[in-house]
């Protein structure tokens, strides 16, 4: 059983920064894909950013330009360093990690941007 340990999440103001780190364990087989989703309040989970073991990256547009997600592979961690946020960034955000045949998701930690 593979579980995912997410911690960074927090209250910041619109326009700051935050760092998302999420490391997993215990896995008997290779991680592959790893990413982040969120779910705003009231809505559906949806796609933040993902990255393969190789390092290539897949964006939501939302997220384009300000987001940049990374990953140690060495470690099984996946990082997701968040700049210029906005109050549409908050929500609980989910850390995803996917072997051969399962995914796996973080318990969720939260981000909310406001003054």
């Amino acid at each position: 059983q593979v579980q995912l340990v997410e911690s960074g999440g927090g209250l910041v103001q619109p326009g700051g920064s935050l760092r998302l780190s999420c490391a997993a364990s215990g896995s008997r087989f290779s991680i592959h894909a790893m990413g982040w989703y969120r779910r705003p309040p009231g809505k559906q989970r949806e796609l933040v950013a993902t990255i393969t073991t190789g390092g290539r990256t897949n964006y939501a547009d939302s997220v384009k330009g300000r987001f940049a997600i990374s990953r140690d592979n060495a470690k099984n961690t996946v990082y997701l360093q968040m700049n210029s946020l906005k109050p549409e960034d908050t929500a609980v955000y989910y850390c995803n990690a996917n072997t051969a045949m399962t995914a796996y998701w973080g318990q969720g930690t939260q981000v909310t941007v406001s003054s």
